[in-house]
């Protein structure tokens, strides 16, 4: 095709698409004169003609469009269609933007801004207006305030400023990697509020990847941006253009971009957020991803250390090295603690350690089950099929009696505080709301729920979620996967790990639910303090997680049609290598037809052309060696992952046979044994009581005969391909659970003990002793008058106060001063004044937290302060936190010289090193 006919064919179509009329010569010239230089490197001038140009509503020249012929590399219009740009800058003082394309592949270059980037494409006018104004009216980001009401933590602030200094640096993918509970959508408002002030970006698309966690960033956004427009509105299913802020799922959003009717423009939006980055978003939501031309910002709580390479790599970060990161241990151990630390309690059942079987079945079960008709000789699990091959009542039963018992309970110390049971299945989960029932009916029903994503009751206003979060009742949320990742409670103070779990990430995301502190202002009823949550672990997780640091990666999964395309490819290789011409020649024109059937509206299918129109070519097949193998597995092959709308049991069926049929033809005797009782199985199973299956009711006998499979040569499996996989689709499928035996055990606790376990392992004993500090006091003031005077405002002697202090020291806990100054973290402290402290009568702030909260206040009311800027900081508060003091000097030598040789000098203007120092002294004075 020459560039005539690319430019008619194809360009002119794929303008059309994004909305510009070609005939209309207000908005399209063809031909455009321009002055530029002749011939690179040539510095003579002429005047030479654009393929197209662009113009706005003023008529100004917006783009300029460089077309070559599809055969050619579109890169070859690169220098020239940048030359013409130049050129149409001088005559008219406006730099249009760049395209260069061969109709196959289209290239975007905002010159003086961004390197050239492959669209999927051509930007639509009002698209190209809005990139003009930006361009035109943005600020620079350095001295653009954060609005600290929305993120004012220190680690916020320095995320955000982390974000924007890449952006000025044209920077176009960042990661944030913070642990959840840290305000990580607070940070992407506050982020986009400071960006969209700055005129960087006008639309945002913020992506997550279920309802539940659509709604709730729906009101993050509305409640800290309320007179920004979102979409989509409460009931709103249509996509609407008019909006400047979208929340919406993977699902959602890919079928909006493959909707040829109501679909969006490729460069409708100027940043893209992706909530929980870790998760699926490489295959077919990486489309999503693919499609827009943005800012593109991934948020995850996954830590560092584990996080993939893809991850890394879909953002264009080092591994290991993200834009910004903020961990779980950093922000417990921060004065005061922004995330609440755990306990874990260790609970397992005879019937876990020792399986069940009649040694370890009680005389009285066997008794029961001997009435029910069951051999007991015949059942005989190991402890770990529990869940998966047996279930037993008393298991769960015992379980949700010792939650009853250990967990943290609300003020009344009667009902557990807010919770979440995670379940193996829907099964476990229904079985353990009904056990909760019936222990508990008086209750009403109201005390446990089930909550999973399937359940259209759990979704909306009042619904079974809302009522968790909002209500008094119900106190335990029963899930299966749905509240393992996203929602925000709170109020939580007891997980219970009712299931094992394998994958480090998923494991660390549903201790995560538990880490949010309360807040001040909106405390509910059933939660007024919360200092730790308890983590009930049925099932060995922790010491799992100790032997196995990153838990069990999941194998990547490879499509069935990517499969299917791949054994296709390898028949095609060995055919040509025992030269069976015929059968070589059969299994191209089989893959080129799956070729032309891939999906067209599929944004990876668009953003192959020049690779597909390669494969697609009969000159291609011609002479295929070891290279032509290469691009077909590695370029085309992946390509099939797209394929959705088929039916898969056929296909899965076609596959087997085709398996087969290399197996056949590289005379794999033991291989094709194998494959061929697979298939007579499958066949086997077609019911012969449906019409069209019954047709074929001979052909089904004679594939199932040894004389059929004895006697097959390769055309045969094409017709044994054609005649049967229409007919899997009658295949019954089978019950899920249906193996599962049910049994209804007693079953007892061998192992209940507290495990230590997270960042501050000496954390959990020291709250403790705290508690029994503040009790004895409590129950001591009731008869104390000592203590009695204090709490009353007087003031008591020397006498009186060493007096009280041996009576406290004699008795359990035994308390002392220099206790006390080590539980409350503050060694200048006196006795007294953490006796008042506890009584109430004046707050006590330790040095640790005064130090932290005075930075921290320093850091919120200076926030164009740089990340670097806001490193020295932390640094200066670690400092003084650790040693108590500093002077001048100080801030000129090692450790503050790692971030800067001259220490303060390099880092600050002299202005605000009048500032530090001043707040330095009022920290050490």
């Amino acid at each position: 095709m020459n560039e005539a006919q690319t430019r008619k064919e194809i360009i002119d179509h794929q303008l059309k698409l994004a909305g510009w009329n070609i005939n209309d010569f207000t908005q399209v010239v063809t031909e455009y004169s321009v002055i530029s230089k002749v011939n690179e490197p040539s510095s003579e001038y002429g005047t030479t003609f654009s393929d197209y140009v662009l113009l706005g509503k003023d008529g100004k020249p917006l783009a300029v469009v460089e077309a070559k012929r599809t055969s050619k590399d579109a890169a070859l219009g690169k220098e020239q269609a940048k030359q013409y740009c130049l050129g149409i800058e001088k005559e008219t003082g406006v730099l249009p933007f760049c395209f260069y394309t061969n109709g196959l592949d289209i290239f975007f270059w905002d010159l003086n801004n961004y390197p050239p980037k492959k669209v999927i494409g051509f930007p639509s006018r009002d698209d190209l207006e809005r990139y003009d104004y930006i361009r035109k009216r943005k600020k620079p980001l350095a001295a653009e305030l954060i609005n600290t009401a929305i993120a004012g933590r220190d680690y916020q602030i320095q995320a955000i400023r982390a974000v924007m200094e890449a952006i000025e640096r044209k920077r176009t993918k960042f990661l944030l990697v913070m642990a959840t509970g840290t305000g990580k959508t607070r940070t992407c408002i506050a982020l986009t509020n400071a960006l969209m002030r700055a005129s960087w970006v006008e639309r945002v698309l913020f992506l997550v990847d279920r309802i539940a966690l659509r709604d709730q960033a729906l009101d993050a956004f509305k409640d800290h941006l309320p007179n920004e427009p979102t979409w989509p509105k409460r009931g709103e299913k249509s996509i609407s253009t008019d909006r400047r802020i979208y929340v919406s799922t993977y699902p959602t959003m890919l079928n909006i971009v493959k909707d040829e009717e109501n679909t969006l423009s490729p460069h409708f939006f100027d940043l893209i957020v992706i909530d929980e980055s870790h998760r699926s978003i490489y295959n077919t939501y990486q489309e999503v991803l693919s499609y827009f031309n943005t800012i593109t910002l991934g948020l995850t709580a996954t830590p560092t250390d584990v996080i993939d390479h893809n991850t890394f790599e879909l953002f264009e970060c080092e591994d290991g090295l993200p834009t910004f990161a903020y961990s779980y241990e950093e922000a417990v151990n921060n004065i005061p603690p922004y995330l609440c630390n755990f306990e874990v309690m260790k609970i397992h059942t005879k019937f876990q350690d020792e399986g069940i079987s009649k040694r370890t079945v009680s005389l009285e079960d066997q008794k029961k089950l001997l009435k029910e008709g069951r051999d007991i000789k015949e059942i005989n699990y190991e402890g770990t099929q529990l869940e998966k091959s047996v279930r037993n009542r008393g298991t769960n039963a015992l379980i949700v009696r010792e939650f009853m018992e250990e967990s943290i309970k609300d003020p009344n110390g009667v009902l557990p505080g807010k919770s979440i049971f995670f379940c193996q299945s829907i099964q476990q989960a229904r079985q353990v709301e009904e056990i909760f029932d019936k222990l508990y009916p008086e209750y009403n029903g109201e005390l446990a729920k089930v909550l999973v994503s399937d359940d259209p009751r759990v979704y909306g206003k009042g619904g079974l979620l809302d009522q968790f979060k909002l209500n008094n009742m119900p106190r335990v949320a029963i899930s299966v996967d749905m509240l393992d990742t996203g929602i925000d409670v709170r109020e939580l103070v007891n997980l219970v790990f009712a299931k094992p779990v394998y994958s480090y990430t998923k494991f660390w995301q549903m201790i995560g639910r538990g880490t949010r502190l309360l807040e001040p202002t909106a405390m509910k009823p059933w939660c007024v303090e919360k200092d730790i949550f308890r983590i009930i672990d049925c099932w060995d997780n922790f010491e799992y997680f100790k032997l196995n640091p990153k838990g069990v990666e999941n194998k990547k999964q490879v499509p069935l049609p990517v499969r299917f395309a791949g054994l296709r490819i390898d028949k095609i290789e060995l055919a040509l290598e025992l030269d069976e011409m015929d059968i070589a020649l059969k299994e191209i024109e089989l893959f080129r037809t799956q070729l032309k059937n891939l999906p067209k509206d599929s944004v990876v299918i668009q953003d192959a052309q020049t690779p597909l129109l390669k494969a697609m070519k009969a000159d291609f097949w011609e002479n295929l060696d070891a290279k032509s193998f290469d691009f077909l597995r590695e370029i085309i092959t992946p390509l099939f992952r797209t394929v959705s709308q088929v039916d898969f049991k056929a296909m899965r069926f076609k596959k087997d046979v085709l398996e087969t049929s290399l197996a056949h033809l590289e005379e794999n005797a033991e291989q094709l044994t194998i494959l061929k009782e697979n298939i007579q199985e499958k066949v086997s199973l077609l019911p012969l009581s449906v019409n069209v299956v019954e047709k074929e009711a001979d052909y089904i006998k004679k594939v199932l005969t040894n004389n059929y499979w004895a006697t097959i040569t390769d055309p045969e499996f094409d017709v044994l391909a054609q005649k049967l996989a229409p007919l899997m689709r009658y295949v019954d499928k089978p019950v899920m659970g249906s193996g599962m035996d049910h049994l209804n055990l007693r079953d007892v606790v061998t192992t209940k003990e507290f495990v230590e376990f997270g960042p501050q392992h000496e954390s959990v004993s020291i709250s403790r002793y705290r508690e029994m500090v503040e009790q004895k006091i409590t129950e001591l003031l009731k008869r104390n008058p000592i203590l009695q005077s204090i709490k009353k405002g007087k003031q008591i002697t020397a006498e009186e106060a060493e007096q009280l202090a041996e009576e406290l020291h004699s008795e359990d806990p035994h308390i002392t001063e220099a206790l006390l100054q080590k539980v409350y973290k503050n060694q200048r402290a006196s006795f007294l004044q953490f006796i008042k402290h506890i009584l109430g009568i004046e707050v006590l702030e330790s040095f640790d937290e005064t130090v932290s909260k005075k930075v921290a206040e320093f850091i919120q009311t200076h926030t164009t302060l740089s990340t670097r800027q806001i490193e020295f900081l932390n640094l200066l508060r670690d400092y003084i936190i650790e040693r108590g003091q500093i002077h001048k000097r100080n801030l000129l030598e090692a450790p503050f010289t790692v971030i800067h040789p001259k220490g303060i000098q390099g880092v600050f203007s002299p202005n605000e090193i009048k500032e530090i120092v001043t707040l330095t002294e009022q920290l050490v004075a």
